[in-house]
């Protein structure tokens, strides 16, 4: 009988255009607080910041904004954000695989020495899109995995009552 109310629930107009509302406010705040993140680094500007740590502390600051806000309202939409960081990646991977290579721009390039290179600069960056690829590509999707993990580890999972024993 749950399940079926459940179902039900579910499946309700309003319901579903507070669950659409919802997911777009969480994805609107992990990318705000990457946003937030971004701009006090240029503001401080401390010089040679390696990559991998902008990396980390992409998704460790949504992380702790995540989970934060999932403590105080419990809400599965925010779990799902890491969705639309997995779509921009992979729109932005095929505007990278779409350019032209020469000379600077990661010249005879693979497909996958050309993403590596663009997302991650390793082992040097590829020259497409300005070397701007971390800040284009990898970082805003990082902060969406890292707020969807933040809020799955403050989601409280219903409790099962105990049934008396007959």
């Amino acid at each position: 009988m749950r399940s079926r109310m459940h179902a039900d629930e579910e499946k309700d107009p309003s319901n579903l255009s507070a669950q659409a509302v919802s997911f777009f406010a969480h994805t609107l705040l992990a990318l705000g607080t990457w946003l937030v993140l971004m701009v006090v680094g240029y503001a401080l500007n401390p010089p040679a910041v390696p990559q991998t740590f902008i990396l980390v502390l992409s998704m460790l600051m949504p992380f702790i904004a995540g989970n934060i806000v999932t403590r105080f309202r419990q809400d599965e939409m925010a779990t799902l954000v890491w969705l639309v960081g997995l779509i921009w990646l992979l729109i932005i991977s095929l505007w990278i695989l779409d350019m032209p290579t020469g000379p600077n721009e990661c010249f005879k390039c693979d497909a996958t020495e050309k993403l590596t290179r663009t997302f991650f600069s390793l082992p040097v960056p590829s020259g497409l899109i300005d070397n701007d690829g971390p800040f284009v590509g990898t970082w805003p999707a990082a902060a969406l995995l890292g707020y969807a993990l933040g809020a799955r580890f403050a989601l409280r999972r219903p409790s099962a009552k105990k049934q008396p024993a007959a």
